[in-house]
């Protein structure tokens, strides 16, 4: 590629699958500035600029808001190793996903046969044990060794029920986040004790723990859905961005501050 090369901002958002609104938007905040300006004020974005623009997009995908995308890209200074960084991460997540599909695939089959469902393949994919350095470092060894205990004894049917219950929680997070239900509504308020005696049941979390900090950590919780795309993604609206997690941050600090 031509290092001199540059692209019109109509060509990078029809490349980029993006609008011309959206890159001066970029512009504005200071996350995209274009490499030259014609006289005509068209802007106008060169080799450097489509990578920082392919990292912002990248990010965007994991949920994180504009602000959170600034603070990432202005601490690191390697685009390359950041991107390298990401590569290896949505790597890991293609096979956990990839695993998941098969194990649902395998699940339907045997139900539509009428076969005998494998236990040990229904879970495959779905992996607790891949926070376990973070678990840790957070909240200590015991806090992880409970937690994996409590998985580990429960049952094929008891693990799918759980699943369930995790499933529906963020489903109705996401629904009410996309009906714009204000954060300190009814409907919220309840979503948020569900997530608070769902948090509260699992053992080895701080809400879990007698005299524990609960409410410190739920809204630590919040906060950690909104910084951590990990996270927030389980809680993107159909629109991307954050907004599903700092929703679901509000209410879990509404909440909190009122009842716990």
């Amino acid at each position: 590629m031509n290092s001199d090369q540059e692209w019109s901002i109509q060509q990078i958002a029809k490349l980029a699958g993006t609008t011309s609104r959206t890159l001066r938007h970029y512009g504005d905040v200071g996350l995209l500035s274009p490499s030259s300006v014609g006289h005509n004020g068209y802007r106008y974005y060169d080799r450097s600029a489509l990578v920082r623009l392919q990292r912002i997009l990248l990010l965007r995908e994991l949920g994180l808001g504009l602000p959170q995308i600034k603070d990432v890209l202005q601490r690191e200074s390697s685009e390359a190793h950041a991107l390298e960084s990401h590569l290896a991460w949505l790597r890991q997540e293609q096979d956990r996903l990839a695993r998941q599909i098969a194990s649902v695939e395998t699940t339907i089959s045997a139900l539509r046969g009428d076969e005998r469902l494998m236990a040990e393949n229904m879970f495959d994919g779905f992996d607790h044990t891949q926070y376990k350095d973070e678990v840790e470092q957070r909240w200590g060894t015991k806090a992880y060794a409970d937690s994996d205990r409590w998985w580990r004894s429960m049952s094929a049917d008891e693990k799918a029920a759980w699943q369930q219950q995790v499933s529906d929680l963020g489903r109705d997070w996401i629904a009410a986040a996309e009906a714009g239900i204000p954060a300190d509504g009814e409907q919220a308020q309840t979503l948020a004790r569900r997530h608070v005696e769902w948090l509260t049941g699992v053992p080895g979390t701080p809400a879990a723990v007698p005299g524990g900090d609960v409410k410190a950590y739920v809204i630590g919780l919040g906060e950690m859905y909104v910084a951590d795309p990990r996270f927030g993604a389980n809680y993107s609206t159909s629109e991307g961005g954050s907004a599903g997690a700092e929703f679901v941050r509000d209410a879990l600090r509404v909440y909190a501050e009122a009842n716990l």
